[in-house]
């Protein structure tokens, strides 16, 4: 095992940053409560960066063969995310709930995409902005949500 990894270490590399990063981010959606937590988001960035290895060895092992688009596959990702974001997405009463968490496992898959092509510093960046979009937000939007939370029109509490 121990061969395999230092003979393909560039892809091993790919590999962990994605899921490092794709956990950190996971990491906060667990300090917020959300359901789709480390595991989710390591899965996601990883499965992308997986995805996008395979499309670039597709592309080395069989070259310019007909059609071939090795970006067809990374593309692909985009679909299958959203896929699986719109499952994450609840209507519940009249409250719209999982949207934060469709995009932040969208944003993710971008992350894994970026780290799979091996641009490290860009997913790296992004990590840090989707922390910051995250925890900031919060943090600016509690006193607008508790403005209003529980008042009909007339700014009566209910």
């Amino acid at each position: 095992m121990l061969e395999f990894l230092t003979q393909n270490n560039d892809m091993t590399l790919k590999l962990v940053v994605a899921v490092v990063l794709g956990m950190v981010i996971g990491a906060e959606r667990i300090l917020a409560h959300k359901e789709a937590g480390m595991k989710t988001h390591a899965l996601v960035s990883l499965g992308s960066a997986l995805f996008v290895i395979i499309s670039e060895m597709i592309f080395i092992k069989y070259g310019v063969v007909g059609d071939f688009d090795p970006t067809r596959i990374a593309s692909q990702i985009i679909v299958g995310i959203g896929f699986l974001g719109a499952g994450s997405i609840i209507l519940q009463g009249n409250k719209l709930l999982g949207l934060t968490t469709a995009g932040g496992l969208w944003v993710t898959a971008g992350i894994g995409m970026a780290a799979g092509f091996g641009f490290f510093g860009l997913a790296t960046i992004t990590t840090v902005l989707v922390l910051l979009v995250l925890v900031l937000m919060n943090i600016l939007e509690r006193p607008i949500r508790k403005m209003f939370d529980n008042t009909d029109q007339s700014g009566v509490k209910q």
